[in-house]
């Protein structure tokens, strides 16, 4: 398990999402996989830098880990930020055109589409969010 606790700010996503990304590329992870996380990553990061804090900065922590069967990698972002839970979000209704949706919602509804699991608490006065992707 390692972790890298960063200053919530975007000028930071390229440094989390090497963090998190770096490894899997050494281990073959396939192309496809890799766009989908760094989908994920943004998403969930600029969240957390955009809105935990506001109108402060505060601090992110990113712990990852991996399993060998299925190979999969848990990621998880924590923050002390305002306390918000994004999957009880209604998911958007796609068959609706742009302009007839709701404004919100599709960043978060694409990262649960492209994970195999995502979970959130909020636990000792922090935003807990861990998603796993099976690669």
């Amino acid at each position: 398990m390692d972790q890298l606790k960063i200053e919530a700010t975007v000028d930071n996503l390229p440094i989390v999402t090497e963090f998190i990304i770096a490894p899997l590329e050494e281990m073959g992870c396939k192309p496809k996989i890799l766009m989908q996380l760094e989908l994920v990553i943004e998403e969930l990061f600029v969240n957390v830098a955009s809105y935990a804090y506001k109108p402060n900065v505060g601090n992110c922590t990113v712990i990852k880990s991996f399993e060998k069967d299925p190979r999969a990698i848990n990621v998880t972002f924590i923050d002390s930020g305002i306390p918000y839970n994004p999957l009880e979000k209604k998911d958007p209704d796609t068959s609706l055109g742009v302009e007839e949706r709701e404004i919100g919602g599709l960043g978060i509804f694409l990262v649960k589409k492209n994970v195999d699991a995502i979970t959130y608490e909020y636990k000792d006065g922090q935003n807990v969010l861990t998603f796993k992707k099976i690669f």
